[in-house]
């Protein structure tokens, strides 16, 4: 039985596929595991990539299925048993996409263009607070000027920024 013939079912596949859940109760008794339905048909495509088919197809499936649960239970005593979902997470890159990437900066070129159209003192009251973190009454304090005056600036800055950047 080679892959070519699995597109056409034979004799033999038929018989296999008649027995299936017998042979699948059987591996799982074998090896005690939940998993045997993934482990007999790994053996299976390994049996299908056979130069010359096995004398016992159902034996070398069994055979083959319960080696393959003894490996997987050695690999988790190791590393662990993984579940489904966490196998998934951390195959799941946590960075963002080129696109997002792109547009972000291109928002971020927006908002610097904007920025640097500001009046010199509203930009300055305006990064004091946002980059800096300078409360209002520390920016007043420092550029002596009300905290009044502070609040006027950065309301400045926010509308003309939100304006600007809208659509975006």
């Amino acid at each position: 039985m080679t892959l070519a013939n699995l597109a056409e079912p034979d004799a033999v596949t038929n018989r296999l596929w008649a027995g299936w859940s017998r042979l699948r109760a059987q591996v799982e008794r074998m090896t005690r595991r939940t998993d045997g339905e993934d482990l007999l048909h790994d053996a299976y495509v390994s049996m299908a990539g056979l130069a010359t088919a096995p004398r016992n197809d159902e034996a070398f499936l069994v055979h083959a299925a319960v080696n393959r649960g003894r490996d997987a239970f050695r690999r988790e005593a190791v590393r662990g048993v993984c579940e489904p979902a966490e196998a998934i997470d951390w195959l799941r890159d946590p960075a963002p996409i080129q696109d997002e990437v792109m547009i972000a900066k291109a928002r971020l070129a927006r908002v610097r263009e904007g920025i640097d159209r500001l009046t010199p003192r509203t930009r300055e009251i305006f990064l004091m607070q946002r980059l800096d973190g300078y409360k209002y009454r520390e920016i007043a304090e420092r550029l002596d000027i009300s905290q009044g005056a502070v609040e006027k600036h950065m309301a400045k800055a926010m509308t003309f920024l939100a304006d600007w950047t809208e659509g975006w």
